[in-house]
Order: structure tokens, then sequence, then C-alpha cells
């Protein structure tokens, strides 16, 4: 099975931009650095305080794992997120062909 990735996109309220690239600066040492895994944050280019997470996962297990390896300090930063979106999330899952 090949490589899966998770993306997550959303649009971040104006007000709260730079408190979301403080939270980004978290997320990004807690699931890249503490949980090791393959996770980056983009912003759309040309649509400001529209951000795309990815999660990259080396097989479906692994996927399949990332919510059953969710912590509490991963719980917490998620919710801090939600507080901060305009109109929610949207999820893609992409499955590498083979």
């Amino acid at each position: 099975m090949g490589k899966v990735i998770l993306q997550i996109t959303y649009e971040v309220k104006s007000e709260l931009r730079e408190e979301y690239l403080t939270l980004v600066r978290e997320m990004k040492a807690h699931f890249a650095g503490e949980q090791r895994k393959n996770y980056s944050v983009f912003e759309q280019k040309g649509k400001k305080n529209s951000f795309v997470e990815q999660f990259v996962c080396a097989s479906r297990e692994e996927f399949e794992a990332l919510e059953d390896n969710m912590t509490e300090s991963s719980e917490q930063l998620v919710n801090r997120l939600e507080a901060m979106l305009k109109d929610g999330a949207r999820y893609a899952t992409l499955v590498e062909a083979e």
C-alpha cells in the first residue's frame, strides 16, 4: 500500500491571524517534533488566511492510527484551532496511485 495524505483546509478569522500563526508553530513542534509525523501547514497563494494542514503517512495503517494516537496535548491544540476558524474545515484523503 502506498502513502496516504490527509489535507485539512480552512479559513482563519482575519482578526485571529497572528494568534493562529503562533498556534501553527506550536502545532508543528508537537506533531512534527514530539509526535514524529510528516506534518506541514501551507497558506494558499493569493487567498490570505486560507490554510491547508497536511499529514503524509507512509501507509494506510499509519493514517488510520492518526486519530487513535491523539494525545491530550494534540486535542487541546485542535480545540484551540477550531475556535479560530471562519467556517469550519474540509478534509481530503489522498491515496497514492500504484
